[in-house]
């Protein structure tokens, strides 16, 4: 598994390099010395690796990262370089990976490098998904945004609707938002935290768990974008496409009904719509945050409403990517966990049912588009009902599991030895 992301990193960089910018790989090496482009990735990243450690190396690991990001801050002031934190957070999470190789043994050598492993490949999922991003933008001169815009009259035009409501919040709502959206990842690790919790008490980590869905999603999302790609309203029927849009339509004026067809766009737009992976990421932490107490359930249903929101709001998504988006997950989420269960018959159902809804949703918006258009109430409550049928299915597979899992943990009574009769 090492091997093939070891591999994956590589081709990405290549890949990049073809095209004259640096790749992840050079771009992380680059964030030892340099400004790093999110510092808060970085923490988040090392918080994932700290819940292999006891409490007082927590602590040290901690004080150790911010102290050298202040030496870092000063010595940036001191020459007028670009100033960001985060720097000490990669120290720490690759002093960590030295220590584990050098000074454990075993299960906590085993141990201490998975958790290193999982910060890092938080971090690299963050850098391989700007390659990937710049990587549509060159090979996809193409976009299918007509046909998107076109099926989503079905849905009733989402993004246009919530468009304006963004708008009429002001510069308050808006910012909210921005900020839920760009920070995404912090939602996912304080989840990711309570999952883990236990990992230093148990040494060991929890059979399934967000981080591991949070990857899965980052690594196939990018081969639908190559296969379906679509820019968005912003970009495609907004301002912020220029001369490449259609009009400038978005969000006051629904995207005209005709015979939709592929049209050319820049080089430098991703091609990263189809499906939407932050309502995906989203999804998965609202999944993964119902087992918590009801602060967490709270914050996991405000992260999922508040990116939808964000998503359709700011043109960025077409409803139907919030669908696509959706099942995309869920399927990925089941497939993970019947991996888990054996691959019991119930979880091979699901997921090759949820990958059939997935295929069958593309299909429709590709070559259905005008139908759906000309008949939305007939293909919108399809489309709702396509999406209900896998929630319901994983709701109720998820459920069965579980239940099977809690009855195999229960003790078994003893019997009560009875009084012989004298």
């Amino acid at each position: 598994m090492s091997a093939v992301g070891l591999g994956f990193l590589i081709a990405l960089e290549i890949a990049a390099r073809h095209y004259g910018v640096p790749g992840p790989i050079t771009v992380q090496s680059r964030e030892v010395i340099f400004a790093p482009q999110s510092g808060t990735v970085l923490y988040a990243s090392m918080a994932l690796m700290l819940v292999v450690l006891p409490w007082r190396q927590r602590f040290l690991a901690v004080g150790a990262a911010v102290g050298i990001d202040l030496v870092f801050w000063l010595v940036r002031w001191a020459v007028g370089a670009q100033m960001m934190f985060g720097n000490g957070a990669l120290w720490v999470t690759l002093g960590c990976a030295v220590i584990a190789v050098t000074r454990r043994t075993g299960r906590e050598r085993a141990l201490l490098l998975k958790g290193v492993g999982l910060a890092l490949l938080l971090v690299a999922g963050r850098k391989t998904g700007y390659t990937w991003l710049l990587i549509t933008s060159k090979t996809r001169p193409m976009v299918l945004d007509q046909y998107v815009a076109t099926a989503d009259h079905a849905l009733g035009n989402p993004s246009w609707v919530a468009g304006r409501i963004v708008e009429a919040t002001g510069t308050v709502g808006a910012h909210v938002l921005d900020w839920v959206y760009i920070q995404l990842a912090v939602g996912a690790v304080l989840v990711a935290l309570y999952q883990l919790r236990g990992v230093a008490a148990e040494r060991r980590f929890p059979r399934h768990h967000l981080v591991r869905t949070f990857l899965v999603i980052g690594l196939l999302g990018p081969a639908i974008y190559m296969i379906f790609p679509v820019v968005g309203p912003i970009f495609a029927y907004g301002a912020d496409g220029g001369h490449w849009a259609v009009a400038d339509l978005w969000p006051n004026t629904p995207s005209p009904v005709g015979t939709p067809q592929p049209m050319a766009f820049d080089g430098v737009t991703p091609r990263n719509c189809m499906p939407s992976l932050h309502t995906a990421w989203a999804t998965a932490i609202f999944l993964h945050s119902r087992k918590g107490p009801w602060a967490l359930r709270w914050l996991g249903t405000f992260w999922l409403i508040a990116t939808l929101g964000a998503t359709l709001g700011f043109g960025y998504h077409y409803g139907a990517d919030i669908v696509g988006g959706v099942v995309f997950t869920l399927t990925i989420d089941a497939a993970l966990r019947a991996h888990d269960q054996g691959w019991d018959r119930r979880g091979i159902r699901l997921a090759v049912y949820g990958t059939a809804v997935f295929a069958a949703l593309l299909s429709s918006y590709r070559y259905l588009s005008t139908q759906m258009a000309a008949h939305p109430w007939v293909f919108g409550p399809l489309v709702v009902l396509a999406m209900g049928s896998v929630i319901y299915g994983y709701v109720r597979t998820t459920g069965a599991w579980e239940r099977q899992d809690a009855s195999v943990r229960l003790p078994q009574q003893r019997r009560e030895r009875q009084p012989e009769p004298v």
